[in-house]
């Protein structure tokens, strides 16, 4: 009877194995009789493989005998499976194909086939290696970074270990002023000190340009991840001695838990990086924490809502009336940002406002207000069929001042709607100043030059620096709702509030008090000296048809 692969039975004269010769790669027929697998023939490049032995029993059957007896038993008609030979050092790997026909009948048979893949798994592994190093200083980079991240997570271990991310702090600035040359052999340096200090069992990679990533084994859970990034640091306080110069590098370092892993490495890398950032502006070592994470996913969402509010019209302005104390008369309107949803949500500035500088969104969000502003005092005008006798107070970024070309900006709006700069009072907080002193100065006269008005807004809530008061063309300050709220109840407010007054007295500044909300407060800050005043005892922030009204009613 033919055999259930198309051969011969086998006879004296007509051997299978020459048969089987015939195939370039090793092969073999297998049978499972009582005792389990056989090899019943096995051609040369078998033998020549080692797969069998002399006296033709073959060696391979305690490698995948109970892989070969599963096939032969199944009703399957052919199998692929990898198999893997020899030590780690010196192994090959084989593609390994079972077929038989499928009306087999009888005795359970198939055929064998092997090819070796060794010389395409070494070179993929090699090349994996490559991918997985970085060529710099040796490190794991953060490809295999993240493969050994994912190992550990994978292991269910999630108490045991945890992730560093290392920042070098103004690494930028060697490669500025040394060339890359003396920065890589920085980043070499600072590697070798790092990987110093950590334990065998721990791993140092290099993520990044700047930064090294640390794959941590705990044994006392946080407080050794901090104990680790305590010495990581100390071993980046003795200075580095590149050529003719003494480098002091230091670091800001994140630690991921991996109790707090979800379920990938990615996640793991991504916490530890979040965590470096706080540590880049707290100056200390920082642990993840999800809630802080959640904080700022939140605030990712409202910047891509921001900016198709920007394009889609979703924002508007609301003005509050800034009052002349002495007369009770409308002397100008703060215009302030409002943010509407379709959906009928309002999102407060206060969410906002920080989300669009640290985007960028400020700039454009800054122009739509001052256009917007120029058009409403237009209208106003229009409806008042002269000067309507009000003047429009609009903030000014610090970013948008850094940024954009405010002067160009402002005569444009200017000019669109026929108004004249002393029509404008540009608010600017401290912070404006403190930033880039120059160009802040530079715009500030090109505005005043135009006419506009400049006022310090919040003032006493930051730096507060005197000499700004006597070099910037300043003309009013804007006291900080924070010292007029409850003054009348406490007497180191009112202080405050007499000592700011009588500094701004003595500079010419006009004075502009906000969060006035009782008559015996304004009446108060009247007393002091005080020349404008704004907040709910005169109105809330309005619609701009509302605010018209009132300055009619109220200047009336």
């Amino acid at each position: 009877m033919p055999s259930d692969l198309g051969l011969p039975e086998p006879s004296e004269n007509d051997p299978r194995e020459p048969i089987l010769d015939l195939l370039p790669v090793p092969t073999a027929i297998i049978v499972a009789n009582a005792g389990g697998v056989v090899f019943e023939a096995v051609n040369l490049a078998f033998r020549a493989a080692g797969f069998a032995d002399s006296d033709g029993r073959a060696a391979l059957l305690h490698e995948i005998g109970d892989q070969l007896l599963s096939f032969l038993m199944s009703g399957d008609t052919r199998r692929r499976m990898a198999l893997r030979l020899g030590d780690a050092v010196d192994s090959r790997h084989y593609d390994v194909t079972l077929a038989r026909r499928p009306e087999s009948v009888g005795i359970p048979r198939c055929m064998m086939s092997m090819v070796d893949q060794t010389p395409e798994q070494r070179t993929e592994t090699s090349l994996r290696r490559e991918m997985s190093t970085d060529s710099l200083t040796g490190l794991p980079n953060r490809i295999g970074f993240g493969d050994l991240v994912e190992e550990r997570v994978v292991d269910g271990d999630r108490d045991g270990f945890a992730v560093l991310a290392v920042n070098l702090d103004r690494f930028s600035r060697v490669n500025a002023c040394m060339g890359s040359l003396s920065g890589d052999e920085l980043l070499i340096s600072v590697a070798r000190r790092l990987k110093g200090v950590l334990r065998s069992n721990d791993v140092l990679a290099r993520t990044g340009g700047d930064e090294f990533a640390v794959l941590l084994s705990l044994r006392d859970g946080t407080e050794d991840a901090l104990q680790a990034a305590g010495r990581l640091q100390q071993a980046l306080v003795q200075p580095f001695q590149l050529t003719d110069f003494s480098i002091r590098v230091e670091c800001s370092i994140g630690i991921a838990l991996g109790e707090d892993a979800d379920a990938e490495a990615e996640d793991m890398i991504r916490h530890a990086q979040f965590a470096v950032k706080r540590s880049k502006r707290t100056g200390q070592t920082e642990v993840y924490r999800p809630h802080l994470f959640d904080i700022v996913r939140s605030q990712f969402s409202i910047e891509t809502r921001l900016r198709h509010a920007l394009e889609d019209g979703q924002l508007h302005l609301a003005f509050q009336p800034i009052c002349d104390l002495s007369t009770g008369r409308i002397n100008s309107f703060e215009a302030l940002a409002r943010w509407t949803t379709p959906e009928g949500e309002n999102i407060s500035p206060v969410d906002f406002i920080p989300v669009a500088e640290e985007s960028g969104l400020i700039v454009p969000l800054g122009r739509w207000a001052m256009a917007e502003a120029g058009r409403t005092l237009a209208e106003w005008d229009r409806r008042a069929g002269t000067d309507c006798g009000a003047r429009m107070a609009v903030n000014l970024s610090a970013v948008q001042l850094q940024r954009d070309n405010v002067e160009a900006m402002f005569a444009a709006i200017l000019a669109q709607y026929g108004l004249t700069g002393d029509r404008f009072t540009i608010e600017l907080t401290e912070s404006a100043f403190i930033v880039d002193p120059d160009r802040t100065l530079c715009t500030m006269l090109a505005l005043k030059e135009m006419g506009a008005a400049i006022a310090m807004d919040d003032f006493g809530t930051g730096y507060s620096n005197l000499a700004y008061l006597q070099k910037l063309p300043i003309d009013k300050l804007k006291i900080d709702r924070s010292f007029i709220t409850g003054m009348l109840a406490d007497r180191d407010k009112v202080a405050i509030v007499r000592a700011i007054l009588s500094l701004a007295q003595a500079l010419g500044l006009r004075t502009t008090a906000e969060g006035i909300e009782t008559q015996e407060l304004e009446h108060t800050l009247v007393a002091l000296g005080c020349a404008f005043g704004q907040g709910y005892f005169y109105s809330r922030p309005i619609d701009a048809d509302a605010a018209y009204a009132l300055l009619v009613a109220r200047n009336a």
